[in-house]
């Protein structure tokens, strides 16, 4: 075999795995990495590292496809940890290649070194390696491709020295097909089938690992024929149900005792693709008992710290089949009263201005969404329609999640309308992903609810019995100065009747657009 770098070599692996779109911030320690750049890959550039892995998040999973991150050895994987952890709960299957200092330095603890640094992203990464020779590099990318990939996805964190690039080697790399899921044990689905069978009531919770394999028309299917009212689950980071059914339920809480009230009705519970449950707030163990429980689920870690029902480990899609083919057919529920319109009223109600979008968003338009105080007005009153990919959230609660995402959904989707809501505390925190969005001239409609402060800090503060919170007040910020500044066009609404007609004319805009809207404070409670 004809002698080529280990850059040679790593670039051939990528384009066979299709990893030829990169997300990073680039330093001195990756140079020699992106020297000669070819033609035939793209790199997205952000001016943050935690907006690299957001963007890359953003587009693993608007696309259902692996990307790959190239981060600045210690100080910006540093910087990107925030969203590290944010991929990690989201299972976005990132591979993140981070430099690193010359190896004949490393004894001397120098400059950009990173010590220990394939300890530095854990627990949040599946795997993390440095490889022991240069020529290993390109084992190590292929290896990590298939952990990322493999169910349960997640990142994955590969350190490369910069002298390794140039490293020559005749080590030949195979690619792989990436590693498919699994279906759940026969006995153990009988036992599921059973219970479906006898039960009068069922309900099925439908988590972000059912859209994440595409499954959500097969859920759909599986509700109708078995007669299931479906629920989301709690901070539920993905929409795996057209909320517009009749059958679907609503939306559960991150609390004990109103979660188990909510599902007190139901005489059979399957969740399927999530915990049971994720909780946000603590306020004593509920009197009423969960009904009987399954869960599905792809993480034996999930299964694990379940503390009641039988557990099943398959991949969704799989198990939804399975289900499908077997389960005893049922009439549907009766669907549930849908809520009416807020009034026009200024200043402009969260549940108005959901509404309002509602009204307009596209039936294809991708919602990525980052309003943490107004996340049950959303429940009520934007409905996501879409059986594929129609909401990206964040399910770690990192603040800043949301802008670089629908970034990086609109490099994946440049068919679909990508609409991203966010806080206006949210939008800070990595708001330099607006430039990116300019510099690829991506037509993203950003729309910032504005109440001036960190609401849900306050709302759960004070649900809490806390008083006198400092750091919760923002007020001031102009966000269409700030957005005009790196390149996009902006809007402002102050008035409830302007709203429709400002958003009107914004989603059709081709450049990224930014709407700022004045919002009232909202004393609402959030759970």
């Amino acid at each position: 075999m004809a002698t080529r770098t280990v850059r040679d070599a790593t670039r051939e692996l990528l384009r066979e795995l299709g990893l030829t779109t990169v997300f990073g911030n680039p330093g001195t320690t990756e140079i020699a990495f992106l020297t000669e750049w070819p033609d035939d890959f793209t790199y997205v550039l952000a001016l943050h590292e935690a907006s690299v892995v957001a963007m890359a998040d953003g587009y693993a999973r608007a696309s259902r496809r692996p990307a790959l991150v190239n981060l600045h050895s210690a100080g910006g994987v540093g910087h990107a940890l925030g969203h590290v952890f944010t991929a990690y709960r989201n299972n976005a299957p990132l591979i993140i290649l981070a430099g690193q200092q010359t190896r004949s330095l490393l004894p001397d603890d120098p400059f950009l070194g990173a010590v220990e640094a394939t300890n530095f992203p854990k627990p949040y990464v599946k795997w993390s390696c440095e490889p022991a020779r240069a020529e290993d590099v390109p084992a190590a990318l292929a290896r990590a491709y298939h952990i990322a990939t493999q169910a349960p996805m997640g990142p994955v964190f590969v350190s490369v020295p910069v002298d390794d690039w140039d490293v020559e080697t005749t080590k030949p790399i195979v690619s792989r097909p990436p590693i498919r899921g699994f279906a759940p044990d026969p006995s153990a689905l009988d036992e599921l089938v059973s219970a479906l069978d006898a039960a009068e009531r069922p309900a099925i919770v439908v988590g972000p690992g059912i859209d994440g394999e595409g499954a959500v028309p097969d859920v759909v299917a599986l509700a109708e024929k078995v007669g299931a009212g479906v629920w989301a689950p709690p901070m539920g980071a993905r929409c795996s149900f057209p909320e517009d059914h009749p059958q679907f339920f609503g939306f559960l809480q991150p609390e004990r005792k109103m979660l188990a009230n909510a599902l007190v009705e139901h005489d059979l519970v399957v969740v399927i693709g999530a915990p049971a449950f994720t909780y946000h707030v603590y306020r004593g163990e509920s009197e009423t008992a969960l009904p009987p429980l399954f869960l599905i689920s792809d993480d034996e870690q999930i299964l694990a710290r379940a503390a009641e029902g039988t557990g099943i480990r398959s991949t969704p899609k799989l198990a939804i089949r399975a289900l499908l083919d077997r389960a005893a057919p049922r009439e549907a529920p009766k669907a549930r009263t849908r809520l009416e319109k807020p009034a026009a009223v200024t200043p402009i109600t969260p549940g108005f201005a959901y509404a309002t979008i509602s009204e307009i968003l596209p039936d294809n338009a991708i919602v990525v969404e980052e309003t943490p105080s107004h996340r049950n007005e959303l429940h009520d009153h934007l409905p996501i329609k879409s059986t594929d990919t129609g909401f990206l959230t964040v399910a770690s609660g990192t603040l800043g999640y949301g802008l670089p995402a629908a970034v990086g959904a609109a490099l994946a989707r440049p068919d679909r309308k990508v609409v991203s809501i966010l806080g206006d505390g949210s939008s800070m925190y990595c708001v330099q992903a607006l430039w990116t969005a300019a510099q690829h001239n991506l037509p993203v409609t950003f729309v910032i609810f504005d109440n001036s402060e960190y609401a849900a800090v306050r709302i759960l503060g004070e649900a809490a019995g806390g008083e006198k919170v400092p750091g919760v007040d923002l007020g001031g910020i102009d966000f269409p100065a700030l957005a005009k500044s790196l390149g996009l066009g902006t809007s402002v609404v102050e008035k409830a009747e302007d709203l429709k007609p400002v958003l009107e004319a914004a989603l059709p805009d081709e450049r990224p657009h930014l709407v700022h809207v004045r919002i009232d404070a909202n004393p609402r409670t959030l759970y």
